[in-house]
């Protein structure tokens, strides 16, 4: 095996882990694999005899290279993901212990939709440091040179992202087979067309967001059990009209809906307490058809 050869082995035994974090970073599986194959080409034009520790330097380059794809992004606002859902990861359920490390180490912590559309409305610095301290547990020191800050400025960030994110991100309640129920049961009363019914399963201040595209605008998001409920007629034709398959979406309860064996829309809920405190439904045809859903809706 050559060296070239032998550093390529290494790098992919590094993938799995660099693209948890820069999809936790990017909230887009597309960017993430962008910035991931970067990473490669730096490592591919450094002298790797210099490098001591072969994952912290891989770690520290995505957290550089995601830091200024945010930054870019957020030069660009009409291009922000903050005007869409991040990326839905969809698995069949019970095959979380599938042995994919890739996936596992994408599905690791549950980080559902919920949260990913909190972290985009962080900084891109407070993003980096909470992702890269408070997910990946990367110590200040190193975290502080990638957002050219101290290690305590990087930890300020960190503590402000936090308190937004225990602020707006719901923990999702950790038994899986309690939020099936509670998905079954939401699914029951979209059927009926049961406001009432709807109304006692969300949490009062439950959000809907739903990403249709560019042809329905974009992101809508209704907020407040009465308002989310209010959509019944809309779930009501959604029900009847399609076939909903259970998923795992990023490692929590959800629905792939299908007509006639075509996916047409992705579910995420999260329930905290026995209540849905959030939905999130990915409609926009071109993603939805990105996605390898094929297993799910045959």
């Amino acid at each position: 095996m050559t060296p070239d050869d032998f550093l390529a082995v290494e790098f992919e035994g590094h993938r799995p882990h660099l693209k948890a974090v820069a999809y936790r970073m990017l909230g887009s599986l597309t960017e993430a694999e962008d910035a991931v194959q970067e990473a490669w080409l730096r490592l591919a034009r450094s002298d790797a005899d210099d490098i001591d520790n072969l994952g912290g330097w891989l770690t520290t380059v995505v957290g550089r290279v995601c830091l200024d794809m945010l930054r870019a992004r957020k030069g660009r606002r009409e291009e922000s993901l903050e005007a869409r859902l991040p990326d839905p990861v969809v698995s069949r359920e019970g095959a979380a212990d599938v042995a994919d490390p890739e996936q596992q180490a994408l599905l690791a912590d549950s980080v559902g939709l919920a949260l990913l559309v909190v972290l985009e409305s962080l900084t891109p610095a407070e993003r980096l440091a909470f992702v890269l301290h408070d997910m990946f547990g990367l110590p200040f020191e190193e975290i502080a040179p990638i957002v050219d800050r101290t290690p305590a400025t990087a930890k300020k960030l960190a503590s402000r992202a936090r308190l937004r994110v225990r602020g707006a991100a719901p923990s999702t309640d950790p038994d899986l087979a309690g939020q099936r129920r509670v998905v079954d049961a939401f699914l029951v009363a979209a059927r009926d067309g049961d406001f009432d019914a709807l109304l006692a399963i969300l949490d009062p201040d439950a959000v809907l967001r739903v990403d249709g595209g560019a042809l329905t605008g974009g992101l809508k998001i209704v907020r407040g059990a009465a308002a989310v409920a209010g959509q019944a007629a809309t779930y009501r034709r959604m029900a009847t009209a399609t076939t909903s398959h259970p998923a795992l979406i990023n490692g929590i309860a959800g629905l792939v809906n299908a007509i006639d064996g075509q996916p047409i829309s992705v579910m995420s809920f999260t329930v905290a307490d026995g209540k849905i405190v959030a939905i999130d439904i990915l409609s926009d045809p071109d993603r939805v058809a990105a996605l390898d859903l094929a297993d799910l809706t045959g």
